[in-house]
């Protein structure tokens, strides 16, 4: 299983939310490249990076981070958080992403995203799926819309998307574990499906139990910001 560490930028550095509460952020780091870089110095190859300020005025906004991260480390970066265009997608392919993740454009304009997968395939569009009690949520997880997340991800999937990162949004930024059960679900509805685990993961058994289930990868933030996941520990789970 891989181990996605999460950067989530607001105003330029790096931040958590609780419970994608933009009330609740807290800054871990006034600058991400030099985060960046210690995750890959210490082996990770991966980051779920996170246009926190895009999501909410739903254009992308961070891209000049974006750019600077992808300039000076050799992450397998995946970018989300405000795309809704086609300059947006434009914009962060040519800053550097190696992927994208759509979730909002997903449930508002289902047509377009479809476009991209078919332009960009899908080892270039990841679908994000964010749920409030099962029930897809968007623009940075400040709406719920009326979708169930199983059928959402029963017609994606039909529709040819490969990866999903799914986040149990109570669980999030909570240090409380992740939603095992949903996963499990998932899992058993969609074997075929590599799944990346979000939100909750507070130590390395989480990790263990996460790969047990067969999850393709987890995204870790809170835990690791916190020190309840080390550089050690991620160095000793990769390896």
């Amino acid at each position: 299983m891989k181990i996605i560490p999460a950067i989530d930028i607001i105003d330029g550095k790096c931040v958590r939310l609780s419970q994608g509460d933009y009330a609740t952020q807290k800054v871990y780091s006034e600058d991400p490249l030099e985060m960046a870089k210690q995750f890959e110095d210490h082996g990770i190859q991966y980051l779920h990076l996170v246009d926190l300020d895009g999501a909410k005025a739903k254009q992308i906004v961070n891209y000049n981070i974006l750019e600077r991260l992808a300039t000076h480390t050799d992450l397998h970066i995946d970018f989300g958080g405000g795309l809704k265009s086609d300059d947006d997608l434009r914009i962060a392919f040519e800053c550097g992403a190696s992927q994208v993740t759509g979730g909002s454009i997903a449930v508002q304009e289902k047509a377009t995203f479809l476009r991209w997968l078919e332009t960009y395939g899908p080892d270039k569009i990841i679908l994000g799926a964010d749920a409030r009690n099962e029930k897809i949520a968007t623009g940075g997880w400040l709406e719920t819309s009326d979708l169930d997340l199983l059928p959402f991800l029963e017609d994606y999937f039909a529709h040819g998307i490969q990866q999903v990162i799914c986040t149990d949004i109570s669980k999030d930024g909570m240090l409380e574990g992740p939603s095992v059960v949903l996963y499990q679900k998932i899992r058993k509805a969609f074997p075929d499906l590599k799944l990346v685990a979000s939100g909750g993961v507070s130590d390395l058994k989480d990790l263990e139990i996460l790969t047990d289930i067969g999850c393709h990868a987890a995204i870790v933030g809170k835990a690791f910001y916190e020190n309840r996941i080390t550089f050690k520990d991620l160095t000793t789970f990769i390896h």
